[in-house]
């Protein structure tokens, strides 16, 4: 059975621009998913990249233009300069954490939840009551936001770790079972092709 481990950052908006295309397919492939929400700001430190904050302004204008295009591709709202970015993301990934565990719920509509949040509703990633409302969207006991908080501080650094070992430098991020690796969300069509044994 093929399985996908899925690298992504709880504010990114190629994450968000992602949708639950990624779910749709694995659905189509039977394949498996393991979501691993990273630290993606230590994850381009150490691979060479910046934050956006640091980048020369002509990237930041591409950015910017990539990210209109792709919204309109991907048919969702998107605000390019969002009221609350950026925040503390990790609370959100140790609650996804948490979720992960105890089953129950949509993760892919977890994460899309956590994403639009930031880049379609302006709300505060960073406020308990916002990760709640997302893990109730989701399927998820809001509780588990207060749940598993230090093995998910851990396990989120794990996930880091074990994105820079694997080659991660960006976020989304997939790698296949045979360590094929795709980036970006405007390369699931490839990991599609991959899983049908067209590429």
């Amino acid at each position: 059975m093929p399985h996908i481990d899925y690298f992504f950052a709880t504010m990114s908006p190629f994450t968000y621009l992602a949708g639950t295309r990624l779910e749709e397919i694995a659905a189509k492939h039977n394949a498996t998913i393991t979501y691993k929400p990273m630290d993606i700001g230590q994850v381009f430190m150490r691979t060479g990249g910046t934050l956006p904050k640091d980048r020369h302004p002509t990237r930041l204008e591409y950015r910017d233009q990539e990210l209109r295009r792709q919204a309109k591709k991907a048919g969702l709202p998107l605000n390019l300069r969002p009221a609350h970015f950026p925040v503390n993301g990790a609370p959100a990934a140790y609650a996804l954490i948490a979720a992960q565990n105890a089953g129950g719920g949509d993760l892919g509509q977890l994460v899309h939840a956590y994403t639009g949040a930031v880049w379609a509703e302006d709300a505060n990633l960073a406020d308990d009551a916002v990760i709640r409302a997302c893990l109730e969207k989701a399927g998820f006991d809001p509780a588990l936001a207060d749940s598993g908080l230090l093995s998910g501080a851990a396990a989120y650094e794990e996930n880091t770790e074990e994105a820079v070992r694997r080659g991660v430098f960006g976020a989304p991020f997939y790698i296949t079972e045979t360590d094929e690796r795709f980036w970006g969300q405007d390369r699931l069509d490839d990991l599609d092709a991959h899983l049908c044994g067209n590429l």
